[in-house]
């Protein structure tokens, strides 16, 4: 089994974005995805290449948060969180509205309740 990712606190991962004008959304995105990918073993996940993109094509985001939706739910499945939840249209329809903030939340949230149960 993968290494267990490390605890956040959802709202810090809002205010410490909101304080640094993004920048650390950007670090919390790297690490976020670095910590599945090293969980799930997954060698097809390439946390660096999706920060490039989502840096240099703004819509690259949207389908970030779907993805990355999708590797919660597997996470979640792999820790055995029953029932799984599967947010990744959830994490869809936020970030095309705008919030991609409130998909930090909620996906950390969903993150440390798997680093909690493995």
């Amino acid at each position: 089994m993968g290494a267990k990712g490390k605890f956040r606190s959802p709202a810090s991962v809002i205010i410490f974005t909101i304080i640094t004008c993004a920048i650390y959304g950007l670090i919390w995105m790297y690490n976020f995805a670095k910590e599945l990918k090293i969980y799930l073993e997954k060698e097809d996940l390439n946390p660096g290449l999706d920060l490039f993109l989502s840096i240099i094509c703004v819509p690259y985001i949207i389908y970030w948060s779907y993805k990355y939706g999708k590797v919660i739910y597997e996470a979640q499945q792999k820790a055995g969180i029953s029932p799984a939840d599967d947010n990744s249209i959830l994490y869809l329809i936020l970030t095309i509205l705008g919030l991609f903030i409130v998909n930090m939340a909620i996906m950390q949230s969903s993150a440390n309740k798997i680093w909690t149960k493995s």
